[in-house]
């Protein structure tokens, strides 16, 4: 029996960043086999068939500018719950989410990333794009920041797989630390992810960030990122964000709406692996 297929999720408003955000997912599926899903949100169920018409209209542009088939689904409710408890439901078979974002513009400078907000509590990956792919076949380059947190191993699992499929070459991108304890524990996870790269024959490279502190590692990281032309930075957000988190913004916000305009994938901790867990040991 055929195993069933499963799909990119993109959120779909009709805009020119989900319309960057379905580029990005038609590339990807083309490599993972995978479908493609528009999604939806109406704030009432009273909207859903006038919207149902307009992703219909939607659906038809794609196939005749893009020459892609997608499916589409309208849901009305919260756009910060409906989209991640769609995509974490297994039976709704989403490898991952794709999704568009202004960046850091007008009021989310002062009331935090709704992205983020978005993103909070799925257990499968979110990638926050903000302009179309670049004009070439796959991500060639991926950054996978290392420090001392033990969640670096929960999305070096989504390192593999991307490694593995779209045949990148993963960045690992070193935090310095002056605390011995701390150091050791970046040490460790630095081996760790080599380990597995190796084991799966990924190819990979080692740099160490010269600035210390979140803010300068992460203004050193973009820099980087820029200088290698990447096409996609590897997150995980944090454990347990709270109120203040939404309204000032927790740290990796200011990596997911970037000035770079490099697409991030989130992964949130403590998410379900067991469908990638295999590309951990070869």
């Amino acid at each position: 029996m055929e195993q069933e297929r499963k799909s990119i999720m993109v959120t779909w408003d009709f805009s020119a960043v989900s319309s960057n955000a379905l580029k990005h997912a038609i590339k990807l599926a083309h490599i993972l086999k995978n479908n493609i899903l528009l999604f939806h949100i109406v704030n009432e169920p009273a909207e859903e068939e006038d919207a149902k018409k307009r992703l219909k209209a939607s659906v038809e542009e794609i196939k005749n500018d893009l020459g892609e088939d997608v499916e589409f689904l309208v849901r009305s409710g919260k756009i910060f719950k409906e989209i991640s408890d769609y995509a974490s439901k297994e039976e709704n078979n989403v490898n991952f989410v794709v999704m568009g974002t202004h960046g850091m513009k007008g009021r989310q400078k002062f009331f935090g990333s709704w992205a983020l907000k978005v993103i909070a509590g799925s257990s499968v990956p979110f990638i926050v794009v903000q302009d179309a792919p670049p004009e070439k076949d796959r991500y060639t380059d991926i950054v996978f920041p290392i420090d001392f947190k033990s969640e670096n191993r929960e999305k070096l699992q989504w390192a593999i797989f991307l490694g593995k499929y779209l045949n990148s070459k993963i960045h690992l991108y070193k935090a310095p630390v002056i605390d011995k304890d701390l150091q050791k524990k970046v040490n460790v996870n630095l081996n760790f992810a080599i380990r597995f790269l190796i084991q799966n024959n990924i190819e990979y490279e080692i740099h160490t960030s010269t600035k210390s502190g979140s803010g300068g590692f992460h203004k050193e990281l973009l820099a980087f990122s820029k200088k290698i032309n990447a096409d996609l930075i590897l997150i995980t957000t944090t454990k347990h964000l709270t109120k203040v988190d939404y309204i000032f913004g927790a740290k990796e916000q200011y990596l997911i709406a970037n000035n770079e305009k490099i697409p991030v994938m989130c992964v949130n901790p403590k998410s379900n692996f067991a469908k990638v867990g295999q590309f951990m040991y070869g």
